[in-house]
């Protein structure tokens, strides 16, 4: 025992406790402890107990990741009045910011970020003027910042982003002359920001106001007291002038202002400028001007969607991230491509698609060897793709869609063993799909639509198992829907749990970032744009082709499909019965072809359903009452003659000899099914109306886009705090950073 006395430091971090601890017996076995880890140890509550353990020599406790799911109880700050460090991060705790956590008087961090904290953050934090660091991001407090925070003179790094957080920004902000890290994106501030919110933020290296309505009031010749070398202002007001302030920032490394209403031309200083910053994000302005003839050194650029012109620049050894798309660059792309300059480059990612680039693709594929994703997609490139397009061998994406390209596809191709998104579509290749591409075996996205392609739809492309999106779209192919297209597992079973990696040729990360590759698909009936919410669609589309015979009943074996499209061709026959078994369905779109029989019972199962087209086909029968079936306008039904019941105006008329010999039992029954569809039309009124107002919820395909981007940003939080707070922590514990 008297071994175990003297120890101070005890860390029982993802110990399997699942109970409350005995705080009593700890305190008796170790009564030296100053630093106490339980980390991750399922512990189910704060025992009540503590009430009465005082550990007098407590400086850290870190209970960390634990779930308690309760409030945080009064009686926890009688923990120990000489303590320095309290980490209750992610732990479920809910209620608000007890004020007993002034008890706390000499703590110097306190980290109660990602819990379900609500409530207004308490004015008499301020009073805990020896914190150094705070953390009480991602909760659900409300409220404004109080002014008190201005008071802890001692504060180094702040962090309240990702609340409900509302009010304007208090000027005692800038009185923090020690602040190193302000944070507070993903809010609901209002206001502005001026030069007295930054007075004596002489030490300030970090700055993050992303996704909040603050907008920037500074004069144009203000001059900031300090050097940041983080700046994101995403979705923020920092327009419509191009801020002269940065031109003073010399020790930036990351420059993110997308979507930050800048309507202006870029400044003559400029692009020496961003020369010296490894990361530059300007995405989603309005920024116009010529690009000189300069070389390119940020390691990550992204201009897209500006109004930059010019040639394509030079690149230094350093570019891995070039994302130009949406622009008006011009001249030949093998100008680019072959230039003696870009001969050493390490570039992973170029998008130059949209613009106004000409000219075939050069063979200089060689000097690319790093490509994982190519998208020159949308210019006005011309000629054959050159074989040597193979030897990229680590390319995952490959989008040379709506040029004017044609020849074939060539087999080259098929050693870009990684490829798991293509989109060639629109363009005049006037072949047949290539039997090789089974050799893809990453495949997630062919989007071959509007190519001129001919013949029959090959069996080995359900060897795919992987592939989620499949657009062969107004085409001339002919001839059977493959019934194996049941063995493409990725549109039968959920998505695995190791998505992430599942998913990379969909989407490129880097430092503060992502590049998602985007695709242009027409899911019900009109063109949407996916991006970062592509990894969620499941689409067959057939449409506008040649395609004759009956649709496979295997193809109701796909329960993860979620968009439908067999319209335009020539196919005959039932639909299959058991198409209401898809339950993820979100559009069917049958129409133009020469189906016949009934429309199965089995559809008003598909609850998800939103987009329904049968017209123009030779359907009969009666409609089958449900509330999804008779949402829809009678148009979407129309063209079949002998298709009666709501919405059409035809009501179905009853078998003969029926009508003669009715009884008043089957008039009740008529009036109830008449009742069924009127009360029926009531809650498809209804359903209509949230299907348009709360599209999030019955949509199934945007709900889980709207989580995604909530999911995207937290996750995004968390990848901030790791690269750009734990060093800071650190060093502050160092004292590295006193100095």
């Amino acid at each position: 025992m008297s071994s175990l006395s003297s120890i101070q430091y005890l860390d029982l971090s993802s110990a399997d406790l699942h109970r409350e601890v005995d705080w009593l017996q700890i305190m008796s076995e170790f009564p030296s402890i100053s630093n106490l880890i339980l980390k991750s140890c399922h512990l189910d509550s704060l025992n009540p107990s503590l009430a009465s353990v005082n550990f007098t020599s407590l400086r850290s406790l870190d209970l960390y990741g634990n779930h308690f799911n309760h409030e945080i109880p009064n009686w926890f700050s009688n923990l120990s009045t000489s303590l320095l460090e309290l980490f209750l991060n992610e732990n479920s705790l809910i209620g608000g910011i007890p004020p007993g956590i002034l008890n706390f008087q000499i703590l110097e961090y306190l980290d109660l970020e990602d819990n379900s904290l609500s409530g207004k953050i308490p004015e008499s934090l301020g009073h805990l003027k020896h914190l150094k660091y705070l953390s009480l991001s991602i909760n659900s407090l409300s409220g404004p910042i109080p002014s008190s925070i201005g008071n802890l003179s001692e504060l180094q790094i702040l962090s309240l982003g990702i609340n409900k957080l509302n009010g304007t920004v208090p000027k005692s902000l800038g009185l923090l002359s020690n602040l190193m890290s302000l944070e507070i994106p993903i809010n609901n501030f209002k206001g502005g920001l001026d030069e007295a919110h930054f007075t004596k933020l002489w030490k300030l290296k970090y700055l993050d106001i992303s996704y909040t309505p603050l907008f920037f009031n500074v004069n144009s010749n203000w001059v900031p007291p300090f050097q940041l070398e983080y700046v994101s202002t995403s979705s923020c007001n920092i327009g419509p002038n191009f801020p002269t302030w940065l031109h003073t920032q010399t020790s930036l490394q990351f420059l993110l202002l997308p979507l930050s209403r800048i309507s202006d031309k870029a400044p003559s200083w400029f692009w020496d400028w961003i020369s010296n910053i490894y990361s530059v994000d300007l995405s989603n302005n309005h920024i116009e001007g010529d690009v000189p003839d300069i070389l390119l050194n940020s390691t990550i650029l992204k201009l897209r969607s500006n109004h930059f012109k010019g040639r394509l620049p030079r690149l230094s050894a350093n570019v891995e991230v070039l994302d130009l798309a949406h622009n008006s660059f011009f001249g030949p792309i093998s100008t680019f491509l072959c230039q003696k300059m870009n001969k050493k480059n390490k570039v992973k990612v170029l998008d130059v698609s949209n613009n106004f680039l000409l000219g075939e693709l050069s063979n200089c594929w060689r000097y690319w060897q790093s490509l994982i994703h190519l998208n020159l997609g949308a210019n006005n490139l011309s000629g054959r793709i050159p074989y040597s397009l193979g030897s990229l061998v680590e390319l995952k994406s490959l989008s040379l869609q709506n040029n004017n390209i044609y020849g074939d596809i060539p087999s080259s191709l098929k050693r870009c063993s990684k490829l798991g998104f293509i989109d060639i579509g629109v363009n005049n290749f006037s072949r047949t799909i290539p039997f090789w591409i089974t050799k893809l075996t990453q495949l997630i996205v062919l989007r071959l639509r509007s190519s001129g392609l001919r013949g029959n739809i090959p069996l080995n492309l359900c060897q795919i198992s992987s592939l989620r999106i499949l657009d062969l779209a107004n085409n001339s192919l002919s001839g059977p829907i493959p019934s194996c297209f049941k063995n493409i597992s990725a549109m039968v079973m959920p998505d695995p749990e190791n998505q992430d990696v599942y998913f990379e040729s969909l989407e490129y990360s880097f430092d503060y970032g992502s590049y998602f590759e985007n695709l242009m698909l027409i899911p019900k009936g009109h063109e949407l744009q996916y991006e970062d919410n592509l990894k969620f669609v499941r689409i067959i589309d057939l449409s506008s082709n040649k395609l004759s015979g009956s649709i496979p009943v295997e193809i109701s074996v796909l329960s993860e499909l979620r968009f439908l499209n067999l319209s335009r061709n020539h196919l005959m026959g039932n639909i299959p019965e058991n198409i209401g078994i898809m339950k993820e369905l979100e559009s069917i779109d049958l129409s133009r072809n020469h189906l016949s029989g009934e429309i199965p019972p089995s559809m008003s199962n598909l609850s998800f359903l939103n987009y329904l087209d049968l017209s123009y086909n030779n359907f009969s029968g009666r409609i089958p009452l449900s509330t999804q079936l008779q949402s829809f306008d009678a148009v979407r039904y129309i063209g079949n003659p002998q298709l009666c019941g709501a919405p059409l105006p035809n009501g179905c008329t009853p078998p003969i000899g029926e009508s003669h010999n009715r009884t008043s039992t089957g008039k009740k029954k008529e009036d109830s099914e008449s009742s069924s569809f009127y009360m029926g039309m009531g809650v498809g009124f209804a359903v209509g109306f949230w299907g348009v107002c709360g599209g999030l919820f019955w949509n199934r395909t945007w709900r889980h886009a709207y989580f995604k981007f909530v999911n995207d940003k937290k996750d995004w939080f968390y990848v901030t705090k790791i690269l750009k707070v734990k060093w800071l922590l650190e060093k502050l514990r160092s004292g590295g950073l006193s100095k």
